[in-house]
Parts: structure tokens; C-alpha cells; sequence
């Protein structure tokens, strides 16, 4: 019993620290705390324009980010489907799901938060969480996690998921040396994105068994 009671309590507490690190970055930003303003002084610093930053800032652009996901799912459904699986479209449809559900959360956060951006955007709010990231965080994320179970022995399926982790880093990091966002704002979307691919994942799982 106690054997079995272990992954659902796992399974509960992962995404925990996730919301809460995000709850604390939203009180923080809104109330413009200590975190914030540590935040600000950081940014100032990591600023430096350039065109390797700009590409990779770009990986996180709807255009990019998005035809990636589009051809990772039809290649798992057309995979799903041909082993003859019940519900084959389950886990494609999950994800593309989350990838339209993505500015559904974000625009109202950037309106109700209505966070500055760095000095070099100039005057304007909408900065807080990053789209950016969050577009960039569910696309090459969930294109990962839903791989992984077509993919064949243990480094193939760690290069797809350090591969995500990577593009994702570059992405903020590029947002982040470009000026278009403060550090947190692309925290914060990851923090979002890491709960919602938790809940893909759970989704994925409970596809049905191959005939």
C-alpha cells in the first residue's frame, strides 16, 4: 500500500514549488519588494545588444516556436496512429491545447500586473510574465515530452530533453541581453510552463495501450 501511495504523492508535490516560487515573483513585482528592485539592478548589468542575442531571443517568437511544436505533433500522431493505439490523438491534442492556452494566461497577467519594462523599451507596461519565454517554454518543452516515448534508448531521449532545456535557457537568456524583459518576467513564464508540462506529461501517460 504505502508502495503505491508514492507517485501520487510525488506526482501532487511536484509542481509546488513552481506556483509558489511563482506567487512569491507576482507579489513581489506588483508590490515592487526587495526582489524586484534586485531584479532591476541585475538587468542593468546583463544588457548587452547583439545579434547572437537577438537570434536567440527570436527562437522564442510565435512564427519559430510554434510551426517546431506543429511538426513534432503530427509526426507523434502519424506514429500514435500507425501502431493502431486507441485515443492516438490524445497527447498531440494535449499539447497543442497548452499551446493556444498560452496567451489565454499571459495578456492577462501582463494587463492586471502592468510591470515596466527595462529602460531601453522605452515608456509602456505589459512586461510581466514574458510571452516570449512562455511560448518558447511549451513549445520545444512539450515537443520534448511528447518524443520521448518514440524515442529509442536512454541518449536519445536525454539529448531531446537537454536539447529543450537549451533553446529554452538561450531564449531568456536572449530576452534578458536584448533588454526586452527583466530576468524575473522570464522566470516567472517558466515557472507557469514548468506546472502546465507537468499536467501534459499526466495527460500523455494515460494514453491508451497499443492492440
Amino acid at each position: 500500500m504505502s508502495s503505491g501511495r508514492r507517485p501520487g504523492l510525488r506526482a501532487l508535490l511536484l509542481p509546488g514549488p513552481p506556483v509558489l516560487l511563482f506567487a512569491l515573483i507576482t507579489w513581489q513585482v506588483v508590490a515592487h519588494g526587495p526582489l524586484a528592485r534586485a531584479d532591476e539592478r541585475l538587468s542593468d548589468s546583463l544588457v548587452r545588444r547583439g545579434p547572437a542575442a537577438q537570434f536567440l531571443a527570436d527562437l522564442g517568437n510565435v512564427t519559430v516556436a510554434v510551426p517546431v511544436l506543429a511538426l513534432v505533433l503530427a509526426y507523434v500522431a502519424w506514429r500514435a496512429r500507425a501502431t493502431g493505439a486507441d485515443h492516438w490523438w490524445r497527447p498531440a491534442a494535449g499539447a497543442a491545447a497548452l499551446m493556444a492556452a498560452v496567451p489565454l494566461w499571459v495578456v492577462p497577467l501582463k494587463e492586471l500586473v502592468a510591470r515596466t519594462g527595462p529602460p531601453i523599451m522605452g515608456p509602456g507596461t505589459g512586461f510581466y510574465p514574458s510571452g516570449h519565454t512562455a511560448t518558447a517554454a511549451v513549445a520545444y518543452g512539450a515537443a520534448a515530452l511528447l518524443l520521448l516515448p518514440w524515442l529509442r534508448g536512454a541518449p536519445a531521449r536525454g539529448a531531446a530533453v537537454a536539447g529543450a532545456l537549451v533553446v529554452n535557457l538561450g531564449v531568456g537568456a536572449g530576452l534578458v541581453r536584448q533588454g526586452y524583459h527583466w530576468p524575473l518576467d522570464v522566470v516567472a513564464s517558466w515557472c507557469v510552463c514548468a506546472t502546465l508540462l507537468v499536467a501534459l506529461g499526466r495527460w500523455s501517460r494515460h494514453r491508451s495501450r497499443t492492440p
